[in-house]
């Protein structure tokens, strides 16, 4: 049986929670729970099985059938008023329907899933896009090095698409915790001797992806069984990590399939 409870407060213990969470991109791992704002992020999460204990809805959405039916498959609903709404996000319009979830913790790294890995990306744009494409290609798995940014932030959950429901995600971990992956390791370099469509590539792997402006650090790069070219014909000096993220990503598939 659904709660349903009409709040007017801004000071409402959920919804102070809950700015904290969209205020501050690391808030979900001081208070345990995960901010999903906008009905696309909601329904992707269910879909994948996932069970919001809370959601909160504006009084207009709730007279929408479809957005009510969304938002009743949580175990509590509270329906407040656009302006306590407007308070929850950082978008210049903010969603109607949101769920607070449980964060899932730092994760355990799986040895054999096929894998992303992040090395300190500071873009919460890049890295969603990232975690986005690796959902898409089939890989299992995301793995980022401190100083990436926070994996579960609302501007890498928009970012992310609902992608975050359907993989392993592991954060906040030293490069030493890498020692347990058992896949070949794949880096990009500019300077590699084989583009990427000349070699066979190992499947499942680990690709590497590094910082916007440092690229992967020294001793990430010394983890890596290949390193590869990505062919530019049109003379720039550097892909952005995500579009260059697809493309490696991209092409495990094709040699996959």
């Amino acid at each position: 049986m659904v709660t349903v409870k009409a709040i007017s407060s801004r000071d409402n213990p959920l919804l102070v929670r809950l700015r904290k969470l969209a205020a501050d991109p690391g808030a979900y791992r001081k208070l345990g729970e995960v901010w999903i704002e906008g009905d696309h992020l909601c329904a992707a999460f269910l879909q994948r099985g996932g069970t919001a204990p809370h959601a909160v809805i504006t009084e207009a959405a709730w007279e929408q059938p479809s957005l009510r039916e969304l938002a009743s498959r949580a175990e509590t609903v509270a329906i407040v008023p656009q302006a306590l709404m407007a308070a929850l996000s950082a978008l210049e319009s903010a969603a109607p329907l949101g769920f607070a979830v449980p964060w899932q913790g730092q994760g355990v790294l799986l040895p054999d899933a096929a894998t992303v890995v992040l090395d300190r990306l500071q873009d919460a744009g890049n890295v969603g896009a990232i975690i986005r494409s690796a959902a898409a290609f089939g890989f299992a798995q995301i793995v980022a090095i401190k100083g990436t940014a926070a994996l579960w932030s609302p501007k890498v959950l928009r970012a992310g698409m609902g992608a975050h429901f359907g993989l392993k995600l592991v954060e906040g971990v030293d490069e030493s915790a890498l020692d347990a992956i058992k896949l070949a390791m794949l880096a990009t370099s500019s300077h590699a001797e084989h583009a990427l469509h000349e070699v066979d590539l190992p499947w499942p792997c680990a690709w590497v992806l590094g910082h916007e402006g440092q690229g992967v650090s020294a001793a990430l790069m010394q983890r890596c069984s290949q390193a590869l070219r990505i062919p530019q014909p049109g003379g720039e000096e550097s892909l952005n990590v995500a579009a260059a993220a697809a493309v490696c990503l991209y092409e495990s598939a094709r040699q996959r399939l």
